[in-house]
């Protein structure tokens, strides 16, 4: 049973950081699609950052790239998002997705099989 559970949200002042952590169980394979996407109040779900594994490549939004940044750790079943410099239009629910397939578009958020609960960003002027 694959089980991810996102951690790391909080409040914090614009300019600030924040690191979320999602630890993903049970997610066995060599290669597969692991992202972040947001979906803020009243607006639709988007992709944030993703990372493919077996070739290690990264995606970023563009609203993000330079601030944040995926990473993971194999040890820990762990991918993080650290987010710097946090704009106020960064506030979001915050959702971890995984698959284990590699073959599509990174942020088509359709193709995702597994999905945690979420955690809350809120970042004040």
């Amino acid at each position: 049973q694959v089980q991810l559970v996102e951690s790391g949200g909080g409040s914090v002042q614009a300019g600030g950081s924040l690191r979320l952590s999602c630890v993903v169980s049970g997610l066995t394979g060599r290669t597969n699609s692991v992202a972040w996407f947001r979906q803020a109040p009243g607006k639709e779900r988007e992709g944030v950052a993703g990372i493919k594994t077996g070739s290690e490549t990264t995606f970023y939004a563009d609203s993000v790239k330079g601030r944040f940044t995926i990473s993971r750790d194999d040890a820990r079943n762990t991918v993080y998002l650290q987010m710097n410099s946090l704009k106020p239009e960064d506030t979001a629910m915050y959702y971890c997705a995984a698959d284990r397939s590699v073959h599509f578009s990174i942020f088509d958020s359709r193709r995702y099989s597994y999905w945690g609960q979420g955690t809350q960003v809120t970042v004040s002027s």
